[in-house]
């Protein structure tokens, strides 16, 4: 009940959020620049501490068909809350499509270490989160934000994210210590993600002359693409790390960018 009532008040929150016509929404909204970067500051260097070092032994140690097969797992237990979110964006032919590549990939692709769904020609996961379903829902992006470990973000994201995790429903049909299974598999995910693509992440947090600007703009840029914006989608996420293809960090955003994360089936 706890739980469904969090939800509740987070949803209704949103729902009050109206677009602010007066506001270029192309532009940076960051009100809280100052606590944004001491926050930055503090993500870096937990990064050089903890997470690029743990990266690369991780990556050293576990052999690559395993990581891949790690990854495959973890994409596959979120797709429930995928199917989730996109009945609640009235995308139900994205709902069909994450529900049955998760049974193929569930049952013969033994719990989604492997992935027969893709071979079999079906299509890609559509990825979406509840962030997401509130745009849809007409909440405005508010202020930018950087939240500590998870890094870049937006007021109506950070919305998302909090209520997202309750809209698994692995979360409530899976017992300890089963449920903890897609943290773990995430959390691997992420450590082999930031190893494959550790030179771009470097060269973002750690050889620009503003590392906090560079990550504010890219990321707006990549998260108004995916929402159907017009900007271009360049955005590395330093701690998420999506591939970049054919495109300059530094260089100037072309509408040509794409962005393609190999670990999505």
């Amino acid at each position: 009940m706890r739980r469904v009532a969090a939800l509740t008040g987070l949803i209704l929150l949103a729902a009050c959020a109206k677009p602010d016509p007066s506001r270029d929404t192309q532009k940076p909204f960051d009100p809280y620049e100052g606590q944004n970067r001491e926050i930055h500051q503090f993500n870096r260097g937990f990064d050089r501490a903890l997470v690029r070092p743990v990266a690369k032994g991780y990556t050293d140690v576990v052999p690559d068909d395993i990581e891949n097969a790690i990854v495959r797992f973890a994409v596959n237990l979120s797709l429930p809350s995928d199917v989730v979110n996109n009945v609640l964006q009235l995308n139900m032919r994205g709902a069909i499509q994450d529900t049955a590549r998760f049974v193929v990939n569930t049952t013969v692709g033994l719990g989604g270490l492997f992935d027969p769904a893709s071979e079999m020609g079906m299509p890609a996961g559509t990825n979406t989160d509840f962030g997401q379903t509130l745009h849809v829902w007409g909440a405005r992006e508010g202020a930018y934000v950087e939240l500590p470990i998870l890094g870049p973000s937006t007021e109506r994201d950070t919305w998302g994210m909090a209520v997202d995790l309750f809209t698994n429903p692995l979360t409530y049909v899976l017992d300890s210590p089963e449920s903890f299974a897609g943290t773990a598999a995430g959390v691997s995910a992420g450590l082999s993600k930031r190893e494959k693509f550790g030179d771009t992440i470097d060269s973002i947090l750690y050889e620009s002359a503003d590392s906090y600007a560079q990550s504010r703009s890219l990321y707006l840029q990549n998260r108004r693409f995916e929402l159907g914006g017009t900007e271009s989608n360049t955005y590395i996420d330093p701690y998420g790390a999506p591939a970049l293809s054919g495109t300059d960090p530094y260089g100037a955003p072309t509408t040509s960018g794409s962005l393609e994360d190999p670990y999505d089936q």
